[in-house]
Parts: C-alpha cells; structure tokens; sequence
C-alpha cells in the first residue's frame, strides 16, 4: 500500500504527466455528459434499445456507447461510425494497391492521407448509421413527441447525430495529442466501464439475497483470474532471435571484426486483437436476425431460434469456431512474413540456423501458425466465457465482463495508458510500476515490427 501511495505521489509530482492526466479525465467527463444529452424531440421512456440484450446489434452498440444509444443521446452513435471507418481503411489496405502505398512506402505523409479519407468516410457512415438509428426510434410507440414536425426532427437530429460523432472524434484525438494513452481506445473503454458498476451492484445484491457470500467471493475469484489470464495473453509474445552481421572497424589493414548485434522478432501469440470476436459477432447476428423475421412469417426452426440466444449450445459452438477460423485469417493479413525476410536482408541480419530469403520466410510464416494456435483457442475460450458464467447464475449484465470484446478491450487499453506513465516515472528517475521488469502493453511489443 505504502509502495502504491509513493508511486502516485511520484506521478503528481510530474508536472507535464499530471496536466496530461487531468486533461485526459476532463475530456472523458465531457463524453459522459453528452450520453446524457437527450435528443430533441424524443421520449426517453419509450425506448426498448438499453433491454435489447447484449446478443443483439443495438445491445452491442448501446454498450460500447455507455448508455448513449439507448437514450438516444447527442452522442447515441458515439465513436462507432469512426471505428467501423477504421476497419473498412484497413482491410483496404490489404487488398487495395492504392491504401497499400499510402499505409507501408508514404510514412508520415501517408499516414494523413489516411486519416482524412477516414474522417471523411466516418462521415458518410454516421450519416447511414444516423438515419437508421432515427428509423428505429420512428418505429416506437410513443418514443417521438407528437407535436414535433417530423421534418424538423428527421434535419436537426441528423446534424446533431453527424456532429456528435464529429466531436466524439475531435474528443479521441485530443487526448491522444494532449493526454495520456489512445483517445479513441479510452473513449470506447469509458463508455463499456460506465456500466460495470451498477451491473456489480447488483450482482452482488442478487448473489448475497440467493448464493450467499461464498459463492460471491468465488465468482470475484473467478473474475480476477480471467482478468489476469487476459494480460498473459496480451502481452505474451514468441521471440525469434535474430542476428546482425559482423562489421569491420578501423582503418584499411587495421580493420577489426566485430560481432555484430542481438535482438528478436516478437510474435504475438494474440496478433489479431479483438477483431476476430467482432467480425465473428457480426456474422452470428445474422440467423438471430433471420429467425425473428420469420417469426411473423412462419415458425421458425428450433436451430434458428437457438441462434437467437447467446447462452445457448448451437450458438456458442459455432461462435467459438468462427472466432477461431477468423483468427487465423486476420492473423495471416497482420503478420507478413514476406516482409519480415525481406527487412532482414535490407538489414543485413538473419535468423540463426535459418538461410535469408525464402527459408527464413518460410520459417516465420509456420511459426506464426504454430504461435496462432493458441492464441485462437483461447479468444474463442474468452468469446464464450460470459455464456458459460452466465449459465452459472452470474447476472447477464455483469457476465459479459468476464469476456468478449469488452475484457479485451478494457485489458489491451489499460495496459497501454499505464505503460505511457511509466515511461513518464523511468524518464524521471522514479520507479516503474512493477518492481520487475518493464509494464508492456500492445505497442510495447512492437521492435522490428515497427520499422517495416
């Protein structure tokens, strides 16, 4: 405790980092009061969005949004449209020349290319995402205020909608610039933490009313490991040594050989992130979709209705193999090992016992599949994890935090804010936030990575 009360005194005393955390905490209290900024126009309580459960599209989104979506807030989309944006620019990048150029061979001038054409094209989503999101609230009962003239709502909302997510975007980027940690990943964080205390609360009513205190200090238990299992994970890499070649030092006849340098290439055993699980979300919530279009129509199968419910067999079954498959897929895009041979000949380094060129591409590429494995098996353990606890009497609220998306999320953007502070103490003579070692998040494992 007394170590802990030193290191946070050691981290007021940094003038910069302390303006930086104050400023970062400025901004988030901002992002929170505009999900509370209620929409022109519209009936909060006749909204159904905040109990649409986290198996559908809106219980997602209301979610990651802390709320915003279903209020229909000023910030109802949130940060979204940006993120979706990002994917779309990325997964353009692997297959469009164009998006290559600008994200690999164009640095810096590259990289701002990018990130217009990604703010223009939030735009456009917002704009898509905005009239969808006013089409729904349309179709509740009693959700708009009847003497509102329907073309004054569809026009204003609309902008305060496109706006929203604007500010959003400006709120993320300022906190990168001015702050501490990624802005974007702290906005998303802070809109999936918003609901962990009262989904706490009232687990720990329901389970001290029915279970007792055993079971609640169990299920804590429960929940600390897997938080814990999340770091190893994130932060676990595979390091292949590589070599540099000898150099010559001195002059003509005096040359003297030295051995030239160590270092690694660190493979990620979760290279992929969380993308796996929410490109494998996206396809699930197309049968639960389907089944409840046909419930007007015809009865739909009890397979089709199975998918309509996140705690059943079928579902998370077929959840955990896609996960797994789209593992290995968006793996195989982030992790190139063409031109990871390439830039250790251009370096003049290679891997020891492994021949440069093809033998050394060839080398990574099967370690890499070996090194995915694992990580695979797991994301897709950590995907179904909050069916499992939720089949164990764990409320549906608080069990979506013992996996999924958002564990992941909240573990990758914690460990990176933290690693930024360290290097603040280190560079200031003070000690680090664990006493062995250095705190490694995401970009911590990045070394020769970075310099492709």
């Amino acid at each position: 405790m007394n170590k802990f009360i030193e290191t946070l005194k050691n981290i007021w005393k940094i003038e910069e980092l302390r303006n930086r955390i104050l400023f970062t905490l400025f901004i988030l209290a901002v992002f929170r009061i505009g999900s509370w900024i209620v929409l022109p126009g519209v009936n909060t309580n006749a909204l159904e969005i905040s109990n649409s459960g986290t198996n559908s599209l809106m219980g997602i989104i209301n979610m990651f949004t802390g709320g915003a979506f279903g209020q229909a807030a000023i910030f109802a989309l949130g940060i979204m449209p940006y993120i979706t944006a990002s994917i779309i620019i990325q997964l353009l990048g692997f297959a469009v020349p164009y998006f290559q150029k600008l994200q690999q061979k164009e640095g810096e001038s590259g990289r701002k290319k990018i990130t217009q054409i990604t703010r223009f094209l939030t735009v456009l989503i917002t704009l898509v995402q905005g009239g969808g999101y006013l089409t729904f609230i349309s179709q509740q009962q009693g959700a708009i205020d009847p003497s509102v003239n329907m073309t004054v709502f569809w026009l204003s909302n609309m902008i305060i909608l496109s706006t929203g997510t604007v500010v959003c975007m400006w709120l993320g980027e300022k906190i990168t610039d001015r702050g501490i940690g990624n802005g974007i990943s702290l906005l998303i964080m802070a809109g999936i933490i918003a609901t962990l205390p009262r989904s706490f609360a009232s687990e720990v009513e329901t389970q001290l009313n029915q279970s007792g205190l055993f079971v609640l200090i169990l299920e804590i238990a429960v929940f600390f490991l897997v938080i814990m299992v999340s770091v190893l994970i994130v932060q676990g890499v595979r390091k292949i040594p590589i070599q540099f070649a000898k150099r010559m030092v001195g002059r003509s006849a005096g040359n003297v050989p030295v051995a030239g340098a160590r270092d690694y290439i660190p493979l990620k055993v979760n290279a992929s992130g969380v993308m796996p699980i929410i490109f494998a979300q996206a396809i699930m919530f197309l049968p639960g979709q389907l089944a409840t279009w046909m419930n007007g129509a015809e009865a739909p199968s009890d397979f089709m209705l199975a998918f309509n419910d996140w705690g059943s067999l079928p579902y998370n079954i077929v959840f955990f193999i896609l996960v797994v498959i789209f593992t290995y897929v968006y793996t195989a895009l982030l992790v190139n090992p063409k031109q990871y041979a390439e830039y250790l000949k251009r370096q003049n380094a290679f891997i020891p016992g492994i021949k440069p060129g093809n033998q050394t591409q060839e080398f990574i590429d099967s370690l890499t599949t070996r090194v995915t494995l694992p990580g695979s098996i797991f994301l897709g353990l950590i995907s179904i994890f909050p069916a499992i606890v939720y089949a164990f009497g764990v409320n549906q609220g608080f069990a979506i935090f013992f996996g999924g998306t958002s564990l992941l999320i909240l573990v990758a953007v914690v460990l990176d804010t933290l690693q930024m502070v360290e290097g603040y103490l280190l560079a200031r003579k003070y000690d680090g936030l664990v006493k062995s070692g250095r705190l490694k998040g995401r970009s911590g494992m990045q070394t020769i990575g970075a310099g492709m």
